[in-house]
């Protein structure tokens, strides 16, 4: 979503007056690299096109998933080969289709193949929240209702001290909502690319609703993450989601971007992983935090993060939900401006939720048919327009009962 600047709520223009502060501990050099971060993103319309550095998060290396045979599939061949044609006539460079244990379909175009990473940009999200589930199962954050500044002293004592983790999950925190600006001292350009970014997201991102009160989505949030996982586990980002996440989900590895070598993780934004790693974290879901008999999440855990609030219906904790039914919901929320994803249908399963990543790259899951759909990719073409709800309602109605499988209900 785009807000600009002169769209800001009042308390937003308040809190942008106040004077940044200044880390005494900058390096001289960094100011050259920001300015030349800085002007070609400006060149690129605000839009990262270049990820570096990144560093290495080391998954497992399993073998490729390979699609049961056709006559053991419980989704109908005609529901499959008409979402591969979908996945083709929108820039798809992946889309996997798994129910109730088992890969339904498996489609790439050529040139591209399970092995190439996805530029996820926020389907980063949901694995924020996957972390934070995790390091709560493992007994270094007491629940997503411990505030941050339990982890961030630096805003005890601040109207910031009110903020829960919960908060940075849903996008509740009263941060400053995302926006553009073409200023090289505005908040949003040095929490985004600036070498130093962790440090002005902590001292620097302004606050201007009260925590809990609001919603107001933006990459800062979600980046606060890898700073309290850092902290609450005395590891690096992208070491604990390896270890910790991945390898117990038998998931290839990949990247993350950094703000500098041996700096803070874009944990909001730039997690390139497999589609395949994805999917995982999908049925992980799926499957309520759990992988056999281990659990990695705490029981309940995966419900709470697919449970809207009253600020924002459709979003949960990282995840997107199906909430009541709009035609178009936007990111911003109900009432902000910005583009608005088309739904041209209610979700078959009024319980579905997703992964919901720029150039409508998603992670669909129905706990009702126990199915998730990946479909990875650049923008979809802007005619004929993307439709959300096009491909999780396609495969849910060509699913076949199973046993026990009550019909799901529909998004109302």
């Amino acid at each position: 979503m785009r807000v600009r600047d002169l769209l800001l709520p009042l308390g937003a223009l308040l809190a942008l007056a106040a004077a940044p502060a200044q880390n005494p501990d900058r390096k001289p050099e960094w100011d050259a690299e920001y300015k030349e971060r800085f002007n070609t993103l400006m060149k690129a319309g605000g839009v990262i096109t270049d990820y570096a550095p990144l560093e290495k998060i080391v998954g497992t290396t399993p073998a490729t998933m390979v699609a049961v045979p056709v006559g053991k599939r419980s989704i109908s061949a005609d529901a499959l080969d008409k979402a591969a044609a979908y996945a083709a006539a929108n820039n798809s460079s992946a889309l996997l289709v798994w129910r109730d244990g088992a890969l339904q379909a498996a489609w790439y175009p050529q040139g591209s193949g399970p092995e190439k990473t996805v530029v996820s940009r926020s389907l980063s999200k949901p694995l924020t929240a996957i972390a934070i589930g995790r390091a709560i199962q493992l007994g270094k954050i007491k629940s997503v209702d411990q505030p941050v500044a339990d982890f961030l002293p630096e805003w005890k004592g601040t109207p910031k001290e009110a903020i829960l983790i919960r908060h940075l999950l849903d996008m509740r925190s009263g941060l400053l909502p995302q926006m553009v600006s073409s200023d090289p001292d505005h908040p949003v350009n040095r929490t985004y690319i600036d070498p130093d970014h962790g440090w002005h997201l902590i001292n620097n991102y302004p606050l201007t609703h009260a925590p809990g009160t609001h919603y107001g989505y933006n990459n800062a949030t979600a980046e606060l993450i890898a700073v309290v996982i850092e902290r609450a586990m005395g590891q690096r980002y992208a070491d604990f989601i390896g270890q910790e996440v991945l390898k117990p989900l038998n998931a290839a590895g990949g990247e993350i971007w950094v703000d500098r070598e041996g700096g803070l993780a874009h944990s909001g934004c730039c997690t390139m992983l497999p589609p395949e790693t994805f999917l995982k974290l999908g049925v992980l879901l799926l499957n309520d935090g759990k992988v056999g008999d281990t659990r990695l999440l705490p029981a309940g855990f995966v419900a709470e993060m697919a449970k809207g609030t009253a600020e924002n219906p459709h979003y949960g904790m990282g995840v997107w939900v199906a909430g009541p039914y709009v035609q178009r919901r936007g990111f911003g929320g109900a009432d902000a401006p910005g583009p608005k994803v088309l739904h041209s249908a209610p979700y078959l399963d009024r319980d579905l939720y997703l992964f919901d990543g720029h150039s409508d790259q998603v992670v669909y899951i129905s706990p009702a048919t126990r199915t998730v759909i990946l479909r990875t990719g650049s923008m979809p073409p802007a005619t004929p327009e993307w439709d959300n709800s096009y491909l999780p309602n396609l495969l849910i109605a060509g699913a076949k009962p199973l046993p026990g499988m009550t019909a799901p209900q529909v998004q109302q």
